[in-house]
Protein backbone atom coordinates (compact mmCIF):
# COMPACT_ATOMS: atom_id res chain seq x y z
CA UNK A 1 0.00 0.00 0.00
CA UNK A 2 1.42 3.01 -0.77
CA UNK A 3 1.16 6.20 1.65
CA UNK A 4 0.42 9.43 0.20
CA UNK A 5 -0.04 12.89 2.47
CA UNK A 6 -2.95 14.69 2.35
CA UNK A 7 -2.96 18.39 1.69
CA UNK A 8 -3.54 21.01 4.54
CA UNK A 9 -6.81 23.29 3.72
CA UNK A 10 -4.72 25.94 3.76
CA UNK A 11 -3.09 24.27 0.63
CA UNK A 12 -6.03 23.02 -0.97
CA UNK A 13 -7.88 26.44 -0.80
CA UNK A 14 -4.77 27.82 -2.30
CA UNK A 15 -4.78 26.10 -5.05
CA UNK A 16 -8.37 27.03 -5.84
CA UNK A 17 -7.09 30.55 -5.68
CA UNK A 18 -4.43 29.52 -8.22
CA UNK A 19 -6.60 28.05 -10.30
CA UNK A 20 -9.05 31.12 -10.57
CA UNK A 21 -5.95 32.90 -11.31
CA UNK A 22 -6.07 31.27 -14.73
CA UNK A 23 -8.66 32.59 -15.84
CA UNK A 24 -7.10 36.26 -15.45
CA UNK A 25 -7.43 38.47 -18.78
CA UNK A 26 -4.53 40.45 -17.57
CA UNK A 27 -1.16 40.88 -20.00
CA UNK A 28 0.47 41.73 -16.80
CA UNK A 29 -0.15 39.88 -14.19
CA UNK A 30 -2.64 36.97 -12.97
CA UNK A 31 -4.30 36.76 -9.69
CA UNK A 32 -6.99 34.92 -8.02
CA UNK A 33 -8.97 34.95 -4.66
CA UNK A 34 -10.68 32.46 -2.87
CA UNK A 35 -13.33 33.92 0.31
CA UNK A 36 -13.81 30.82 2.82
CA UNK A 37 -16.21 30.92 5.66
CA UNK A 38 -16.81 27.84 8.32
CA UNK A 39 -14.69 26.22 5.83
CA UNK A 40 -16.96 26.43 2.82
CA UNK A 41 -16.04 28.25 -0.30
CA UNK A 42 -18.27 31.47 -0.38
CA UNK A 43 -16.55 32.76 -3.35
CA UNK A 44 -13.95 33.26 -6.26
CA UNK A 45 -12.26 35.89 -7.86
CA UNK A 46 -9.56 36.79 -10.49
CA UNK A 47 -8.50 39.87 -12.17
CA UNK A 48 -11.08 40.56 -15.23
CA UNK A 49 -12.60 43.30 -16.92
CA UNK A 50 -16.16 44.38 -15.33
CA UNK A 51 -18.99 41.65 -17.02
CA UNK A 52 -20.11 41.87 -20.17
CA UNK A 53 -17.19 44.72 -21.21
CA UNK A 54 -13.96 43.56 -23.29
CA UNK A 55 -10.97 42.73 -21.22
CA UNK A 56 -7.46 43.35 -22.60
CA UNK A 57 -7.21 39.87 -24.40
CA UNK A 58 -10.86 41.27 -26.23
CA UNK A 59 -9.01 44.06 -27.49
CA UNK A 60 -5.59 43.13 -27.83
CA UNK A 61 -4.30 45.87 -25.50
CA UNK A 62 -3.58 47.22 -22.32
CA UNK A 63 -4.07 50.21 -21.80
CA UNK A 64 -1.72 51.11 -18.93
CA UNK A 65 1.07 49.26 -20.67
CA UNK A 66 -0.02 51.60 -23.79
CA UNK A 67 0.91 54.67 -21.28
CA UNK A 68 3.92 53.24 -20.10
CA UNK A 69 2.86 53.48 -16.61
CA UNK A 70 4.93 51.32 -14.24
CA UNK A 71 3.02 47.94 -12.94
CA UNK A 72 1.75 48.70 -9.53
CA UNK A 73 0.75 51.81 -10.22
CA UNK A 74 -2.30 53.97 -11.63
CA UNK A 75 -4.59 51.19 -11.30
CA UNK A 76 -7.87 53.71 -11.82
CA UNK A 77 -6.80 53.35 -15.61
CA UNK A 78 -6.80 49.47 -15.80
CA UNK A 79 -10.25 47.88 -17.26
CA UNK A 80 -9.66 44.96 -15.09
CA UNK A 81 -11.57 44.61 -11.91
CA UNK A 82 -9.15 42.72 -9.35
CA UNK A 83 -9.10 39.28 -8.21
CA UNK A 84 -10.38 40.34 -4.51
CA UNK A 85 -12.91 43.21 -5.41
CA UNK A 86 -14.60 40.45 -8.06
CA UNK A 87 -14.54 37.80 -4.72
CA UNK A 88 -16.13 40.45 -2.81
CA UNK A 89 -18.50 41.69 -5.19
CA UNK A 90 -19.13 38.13 -5.98
CA UNK A 91 -20.44 37.66 -2.92
CA UNK A 92 -22.27 40.45 -2.27
CA UNK A 93 -24.24 39.18 -5.42
CA UNK A 94 -24.98 35.71 -3.80
CA UNK A 95 -26.27 37.84 -0.46
CA UNK A 96 -23.17 36.07 1.45
CA UNK A 97 -22.16 38.01 4.41
CA UNK A 98 -18.03 37.81 4.74
CA UNK A 99 -18.52 38.45 8.04
CA UNK A 100 -15.90 36.30 9.86
CA UNK A 101 -14.26 35.11 6.00
CA UNK A 102 -10.45 34.55 5.19
CA UNK A 103 -9.14 35.36 1.88
CA UNK A 104 -6.78 33.19 -0.02
CA UNK A 105 -4.12 35.29 -2.59
CA UNK A 106 -2.25 33.92 -5.29
CA UNK A 107 -0.62 36.02 -7.46
CA UNK A 108 2.20 35.57 -10.91
CA UNK A 109 4.05 38.37 -12.55
CA UNK A 110 3.70 37.94 -16.64
CA UNK A 111 6.81 39.04 -18.17
CA UNK A 112 7.02 40.19 -21.60
CA UNK A 113 9.34 37.47 -22.78
CA UNK A 114 6.45 35.16 -21.45
CA UNK A 115 7.92 33.90 -18.18
CA UNK A 116 5.64 33.49 -15.34
CA UNK A 117 7.06 33.52 -11.92
CA UNK A 118 5.22 33.79 -8.46
CA UNK A 119 5.40 37.01 -6.99
CA UNK A 120 4.65 37.81 -3.00
CA UNK A 121 0.68 37.61 -3.23
CA UNK A 122 -0.40 41.31 -1.78
CA UNK A 123 -3.42 43.13 -1.75
CA UNK A 124 -3.16 47.00 -3.36
CA UNK A 125 -4.17 49.73 -1.26
CA UNK A 126 -7.80 49.99 -2.95
CA UNK A 127 -8.12 45.73 -2.30
CA UNK A 128 -6.89 46.29 1.22
CA UNK A 129 -9.59 48.68 2.09
CA UNK A 130 -12.29 47.00 1.10
CA UNK A 131 -10.71 43.76 2.49
CA UNK A 132 -11.58 45.79 5.89
CA UNK A 133 -14.47 47.32 5.09
CA UNK A 134 -15.65 43.72 4.01
CA UNK A 135 -15.34 41.54 7.44
CA UNK A 136 -12.60 39.52 6.00
CA UNK A 137 -10.36 38.91 9.41
CA UNK A 138 -7.51 37.14 7.67
CA UNK A 139 -5.57 37.12 4.36
CA UNK A 140 -3.76 34.30 3.62
CA UNK A 141 -1.06 34.73 0.67
CA UNK A 142 1.58 32.59 -1.52
CA UNK A 143 4.32 33.64 -0.69
CA UNK A 144 7.31 33.67 -4.04
CA UNK A 145 9.07 31.04 -1.48
CA UNK A 146 6.51 28.76 -1.62
CA UNK A 147 5.65 29.42 1.83
CA UNK A 148 1.90 31.05 3.12
CA UNK A 149 1.95 33.96 5.04
CA UNK A 150 -1.09 34.52 7.01
CA UNK A 151 -1.97 38.57 7.88
CA UNK A 152 -4.68 39.19 10.39
CA UNK A 153 -6.89 42.22 9.20
CA UNK A 154 -7.06 43.48 13.05
CA UNK A 155 -3.34 44.74 12.74
CA UNK A 156 -3.83 46.52 9.18
CA UNK A 157 -6.06 48.45 11.22
CA UNK A 158 -4.41 48.66 14.60
CA UNK A 159 -1.60 49.86 12.40
CA UNK A 160 -3.47 52.67 10.34
CA UNK A 161 -4.91 53.58 13.99
CA UNK A 162 -1.52 54.25 15.60
CA UNK A 163 0.19 55.65 12.22
CA UNK A 164 -1.24 57.17 9.06
CA UNK A 165 -3.17 55.16 6.76
CA UNK A 166 -0.48 55.11 3.84
CA UNK A 167 2.21 53.73 6.51
CA UNK A 168 2.30 50.25 5.14
CA UNK A 169 6.05 49.30 5.32
CA UNK A 170 4.37 45.48 3.45
CA UNK A 171 3.46 47.09 0.67
CA UNK A 172 5.52 49.97 -0.10
CA UNK A 173 8.60 49.31 2.02
CA UNK A 174 9.15 53.07 3.56
CA UNK A 175 7.39 55.14 6.01
CA UNK A 176 5.17 57.69 4.22
CA UNK A 177 3.24 60.58 4.89
CA UNK A 178 2.71 60.69 8.66
CA UNK A 179 6.82 60.60 9.49
CA UNK A 180 6.92 63.46 7.22
CA UNK A 181 4.16 65.15 9.43
CA UNK A 182 5.88 64.82 12.57
CA UNK A 183 8.42 66.79 11.90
Amino acid sequence: MTIRKRISKDEYYMNIAREASLRTSCFRAQHGAVIVKDDQIISTGYVGAPRKTKDCFERNSCLRRDLGIPSGQRYELCRSVHAEQNAIINSARSGTSLLGAKMYLYSVKLEEDGAKNIIDAYPCFICKKMIVNSGIIEVISQQRNGKLKIYKIKDWVKDWQEKDLIDDMEQYGIKTISSKRKK
